[in-house]
């Protein structure tokens, strides 16, 4: 992991060699490098194919030369931002960050003091010369009257190199070249520095980042094999990895083979996969001779997008369709007993993932205990320890894919979406049409998928300020969201005891006889489907669920009134939204499960031990919807 200091990533350069030092020594030269500092969390990596040409062509269109970057190793490093935001580190500094602008579909620079001190004796155009400036002046607006000379053209928004005497600063431009002398407020000052000589670092290639950090990436490689082996060791249930076809599954695989470990791989074909993805698992596991267990999810998710709507960063309910529900039945079927497996999880990857510990259990899937041997692992360990190995990667990273997974994924970036769109035009017009489509049935126009706003529930403030700019009016959460309205919060009864109302809000509404039987799983219930009404009574209370969502229990105590309203809107959730994973019948001891268009539970079997509550995926959206988030 990194070191932090002062809220920022520490790291270190070595000017000899030219490369990132992802230890504290460079096994080339012996040099300790050089400190630097990037934006946190610091998930580094190096940029690579497209994504290199990307930063080159930024600096090429806008000062007319990439010779800062040509030939050189270039870092980037994510930042919050609408969409893409990365800073771009070269020879150990940031020169600037780029980002991809959701209204315009291209990429914008924002340049940095370190970028216009390279910069500045090679750029062609982009430099503005102005009279002597004094005071303060982060943050000011130069007058046209100021400048002495323009170096080229440029437009509004541009960055530009802004040189006082010896001053030196980055600037951005309130109006294009052809009129930036005629206006009061023509450039703004955003940072402020001295002019020095430029000092160009060494080129460099991706085998001297390798030579340079070998022993690091020995290291990181020993410690995993090291953890593996120790979890493993006479256990006698066999050993997986799941590949998924990414670079982090990848490095989990290099770790595996060092330890000359007996594994099978799994895939999981979501049915959303790009052809590339699909192709290269193929042809590394013929390449190897590995032995693969492939789960498909088929057509499970065109089946259930109607109910469900377009996933969501937070309602993710595709995961749990795609990926959980094969997954789930490829290790029943192959591994009865269960199964140790590999994955490639890593702690950088989300905030839920940072707190992960190298064995897991998974909760959804019965009979597998998760290993991960690169959690403390960064973008450019992975990347460094891949080709130390001369591991076969996917393609689509030189394609500018950061992440690859399903090709319509609600996480991926606009960016990449548009590059999706050029790679493979109908897989994106096929998504696009349906976006489309479902935007006119739930009334929120086609802007709302033009700017990439379906990717929400509920849109975050980053989002809110995008629409408001653009001038889009926008609900404050999609009309097909998930919503858990307290009416009535815990109150004593009259009669006795204690009370508790409220009304589940969903996309999509079924037979409300699914709602019936499984509440079954909670006690014995009285339906009566003609009014929509369902009363169930166990040891601790009663619950009744009607058909417009309501729910009411009362309990003698507090704690046992919380209980059953929870145990009742698990129940719709799991009645309604059933995606037919089968998770809950590969999770009841009693087997008292079957699944036809949804759940059916056998009765005089079930004891209500609620194991199939615990283990369904939709059933926990309640924890999301009664702390008033909807996420996945």
């Amino acid at each position: 992991m990194n070191h932090v200091l002062n809220g920022k990533a520490l790291f270190r350069w070595c000017d000899r060699c030219g490369t990132l030092l992802l230890g504290g020594v460079c096994d080339t030269c012996g040099s300790s490098g050089r400190e630097f500092e990037v934006s946190l969390p610091g998930d580094i990596r190096p940029a690579m194919g497209k994504a290199a040409e990307g930063v080159a062509l930024l600096l090429r269109r806008h000062f007319g030369s990439s010779v800062p970057t040509d030939s050189k190793l270039i870092f980037l490093n994510k930042v919050s931002g609408e969409d893409r935001s990365d800073e771009i580190v070269v020879d150990g500094k940031i020169i600037g960050t780029m980002r991809f602008d959701v209204r315009t579909k291209e990429f914008s620079f924002d340049l940095k003091l370190d970028g216009a001190l390279q910069l500045l004796p090679v750029a062609k155009k982009g430099i503005v010369t102005v009279a002597k400036l004094t005071g303060h002046l982060k943050g000011k607006k130069i007058s046209g009257q100021e400048i002495i000379e323009v170096k080229g053209e440029f437009s509004e928004g541009d960055p530009l190199i802004v040189v006082s005497g010896n001053t030196l600063c980055t600037g951005v431009a309130k109006v294009g070249s052809n009129d930036v002398r005629n206006v009061e407020k023509a450039i703004l000052i955003r940072d402020v520095g001295k002019v020095e000589k430029a000092s160009f670092g060494k080129h460099a290639s991706r085998q001297d980042f390798v030579a340079a950090n070998r022993r690091f990436l020995e290291g990181l490689e020993s410690k995993g094999v090291s953890d593996i082996k120790s979890f493993v060791g006479n256990r006698e249930q066999p050993v997986t990895l799941s590949f998924s076809g990414g670079k982090d599954s990848l490095a989990a695989y290099g770790i595996a083979k060092k330890g000359k470990l007996k594994f099978t791989l799994i895939f999981i074909d979501t049915g959303l996969e790009f052809p590339d993805t699909v192709e290269y698992v193929h042809n590394f596991v013929a390449k190897h001779n590995e032995q693969l267990i492939e789960a498909s999810a088929g057509n499970a998710f065109w089946e259930q997008v109607d109910t469900f709507g377009p996933p969501a960063k937070d309602f993710r309910w595709c995961c749990k369709v795609c990926k959980l529900g094969p997954l789930t039945s490829a290790i029943e079927e192959n591994y009865p007993k269960g199964t140790i497996t590999i994955e490639g999880n890593r702690g950088l990857e989300s905030f839920s993932r940072s707190r992960m510990n190298f064995v897991e259990s998974n909760p959804f899937v019965p009979n597998q205990t998760v290993l991960n041997p690169i959690k403390d692992w960064r973008a450019a360990d992975v990347w460094g320890y891949i080709w130390s190995r001369g591991l076969d990667y996917n393609p689509l990273y030189e394609q500018d894919f950061e992440r690859i997974g399903c090709y319509l994924c609600a996480s991926c970036l606009e960016s990449e979406w548009k590059r999706t769109s050029e790679l493979h035009p109908k897989l994106h017009g096929d998504w696009q049409a349906y976006l489309d489509l479902w935007a006119k049935r739930v009334g929120v126009g086609p802007d709302f998928v033009k700017y990439g706003l379906w990717r929400w529930k509920v849109l975050p403030p980053k989002m809110r300020l995008l629409a408001d700019e653009v001038n889009l009016k926008v609900p404050q959460a999609r009309s097909d969201r998930l919503e858990l309205k307290m009416t009535k919060g815990v109150s004593p009864c009259l009669t006795g005891g204690f009370s508790i109302e409220g009304v589940l809000i969903l996309p999509k509404r079924r037979d409300f006889y699914r709602i019936g039987e499984t509440l079954k799983t909670v006690g014995k219930v009285k339906l009566s489907e003609e009014f929509e009404i369902a009363l169930v009574k166990n040891r601790e209370g009663t619950v009744k669920v009607f058909g417009g969502g309501q729910v009411l229990s009362t309990a003698p105590t507090e704690a046992a009134a919380r209980k059953l309203f929870e145990s009742g809107v698990k129940a719709i959730l799991k009645a309604q939204m059933c995606t037919r994973c089968n998770i809950c019948v590969k999770n009841c001891p009693q087997h008292a499960i079957r699944i036809e268009d949804g759940p059916v539970i056998i009765e005089e079997r079930c004891n209500q031990c609620g194991r199939c509550t615990d283990a369904c995926v939709v059933a926990h959206y309640y924890d999301k919807l009664v702390s008033g988030k909807e996420s996945a």
